[in-house]
């Protein structure tokens, strides 16, 4: 039976009774119990201090016990998914959130399932604006399944927990699953970039980056004003640090362009060449996927074909990342920053090009599967809220009550 079909016949015709957050035969609202704590007076403890979002702080002592459903008062990250948390066990709520739960015949965490799909901002009064006072709270609708029969109508409530509990069960078992294969595998490039970059004796050459280049040097900048808008506009690439840190290995997109104007007061280096940041996060580094500029915090390394590579270089710079950054933090307290001085004088091994080749064909394995990683742990995820999504659409999707709720 398919899901759909498992799901037609679950709710297959089951009447709904539609009713309300104040309504106390089925809610408790436990607003009374709330209470803010500024950050320099919370004790520390174990117990989970909740706001708007999400949990705050872990301090010693609590305000609720059980089972219950916040919803964000004010501060909610979001109007259009607005913030709904469920809590269980002790916890402390501060004045930012609504705390209610479910009373006989209201399962609380099918009312925080259904709270999920519910549009707030109709209850919002400014909707720009995300305060939802208490007096709006409780006019929110609730449905209540198979109202004529309390016995089934928990179970169909369970039924329908259990479905999208499993949901988000495998989510977060995915999510811990792929995240620790990641850690493993960036431990194991490390391990492996330290070990193939460790040389003795003649087994290497201790070279600079001028000596093993065409092109050694650092991007121009603008003679003119940085906003004089006839420097940008045109169809020529021009890379900034923010491109370049944190970047895939080889740099395929870009944000900003030169104009003709922009090009001849900068410089065009081609497609291949290594560019490392030298201020702010130092040493980042990228190969350029096409011709391209980049301003004077950047520079430039265009390789010697028959001595290095960009791709061998880049792992050397990788391994001497840390040493780096202390010889930047010893020039500068306040930023770390690394002059053009500072490469032109880095000794760095290389051995034939046949090793550099090797050396670089292992560690782009085990760069690429931390990529694939990388890249596919937020898409399973995705995948994963999607089908969430989804059921909990068919399984919460009742008829709306024909007339206001009292």
């Amino acid at each position: 039976m398919s899901g759909a079909n498992f799901v037609s016949k679950l709710l297959d015709g089951v009447a709904v009774e539609w009713t309300v957050l104040g309504d106390e035969r089925f809610l408790e609202v436990a607003n009374a119990e709330r209470r803010p704590v500024k950050a320099s007076l919370r004790i520390s403890g174990e117990v989970p201090y909740y706001g708007a979002n999400n949990i705050q702080d872990y301090v010693d002592g609590y305000t609720h016990d059980g089972e219950y459903v916040l919803i964000a008062e004010d501060g909610s990250s979001s109007l259009e998914s607005y913030s709904v948390q469920y809590a269980s066990g002790k916890f402390w709520a501060n004045n930012h959130v609504h705390v209610v739960r479910g009373k006989q015949g209201l399962n609380t965490k099918f009312l925080y399932h259904y709270l999920r799909v519910v549009d707030f901002i109709p209850y919002l009064p400014n909707k720009d604006r995300a305060k939802l006072t208490k007096g709006e709270m409780v006019k929110i609708h609730v449905p209540i399944p198979c109202p004529g029969n309390p016995k089934k109508s928990l179970e169909i409530q369970a039924e329908i927990v259990r479905i999208l509990d499993s949901f988000t069960e495998l989510t977060s078992e995915l999510t811990a699953k792929l995240t620790a294969e990641l850690a493993d595998r960036k431990k194991q490039y490390s391990y492996y970039l330290e070990q193939l970059l460790s040389f003795e004796g003649g087994e290497v050459e201790w070279k600079t980056l001028p000596e093993m280049s065409l092109d050694f040097g650092r991007g121009k900048s603008k003679h003119r004003p940085r906003n004089d808008e006839r420097l940008y506009g045109g169809n020529i690439p021009f890379i900034q640090t923010g491109d370049i840190r944190g970047a895939a290995r080889i740099i395929t997109s870009y944000d900003q362009t030169y104009s003709e104007l922009g090009l001849k007061q900068s410089k065009l280096w081609p497609k291949g060449a290594l560019c490392i940041t030298i201020a702010a996060n130092i040493a980042e580094t990228s190969i350029l996927g096409f011709d391209a500029c980049f301003p004077d915090s950047v520079i430039g390394f265009v390789p010697d074909p028959s001595k290095t590579s960009s791709a061998y270089v880049e792992f050397v710079l990788q391994a001497t990342k840390a040493k780096l950054a202390e010889k930047g933090k010893e020039r500068s307290s306040a930023q770390s920053n690394i002059n053009l001085g500072t490469f032109e004088q880095l000794k760095l091994p290389f051995p034939s090009l046949v090793e550099q080749a090797r050396i670089v064909a292992i560690l782009d394995k085990f760069d690429a599967m931390i990529n694939s990683i990388s890249e596919g742990l937020p898409r399973e995820i995705e995948l994963r809220q999607k089908q969430y999504e989804y059921y909990r659409g068919l399984l919460l999707s009742f008829p709306e009550p024909e007339e206001e709720v009292a």
